[in-house]
């Protein structure tokens, strides 16, 4: 799959309301190959595994480009070895709200207890239904992006953080 990706991104309220009424939940390991420009993502995902390329956002993280193609777990692995930065770790539920469904992703090891929510659109003012337990947006703010969290993961900076 390759094209524009709009996407919102959410903090989730304290609790686990989101895992009630998951259709679907599955185990995340990512890494990420060094790369100016754009960001290279290899993700395993359960049994399947895939590479993504996305663009650098030019509207506050609202929407970029993104290529994803499915390649097996064997050339993840291999892979892998490229990566630099170490590993995001999350369990993923996928809830549908409305006409959408919204990624809760879990995150586990230093960016533990960290818990967001995306909703991808068609459009950038597309309107979508809120699942009661989204809290505050944080699209665009850097911290919260996967490959950022590497670095300075979520236990360096929780404290600073207000609650959703």
């Amino acid at each position: 799959m390759s094209g524009f990706e709009i996407e919102r991104k959410f903090l989730v309220k304290k609790g686990d309301a989101y895992k009630s009424v998951a259709f679907s939940c599955s185990h995340i390991q990512q890494g990420y190959i060094p790369c100016d420009g754009a960001t290279v993502r290899i993700r395993l995902r359960d049994e399947q595994a895939f590479l993504t390329i996305k663009g650098k956002s030019a509207d506050g993280g609202l929407s970029r480009y993104e290529f994803e193609k499915e390649i097996t777990t064997d050339e993840a692995k291999h892979l892998l070895q490229l990566c630099r930065g170490g590993m995001i770790d999350k369990h993923r539920y996928l809830v549908k709200s409305g006409d959408h469904v919204f990624e809760v992703d879990e995150f586990h090891g230093e960016n533990d207890g960290l818990v967001m929510a995306e909703v991808e659109l068609s459009s950038a003012d597309e309107s979508f239904k809120k699942p009661d337990f989204i809290g505050r947006e944080v699209t665009g703010d850097r911290r919260f992006y996967n490959k950022h969290m590497l670095r300075y993961p979520f236990c360096l900076w929780k404290d600073s953080l207000q609650s959703p």
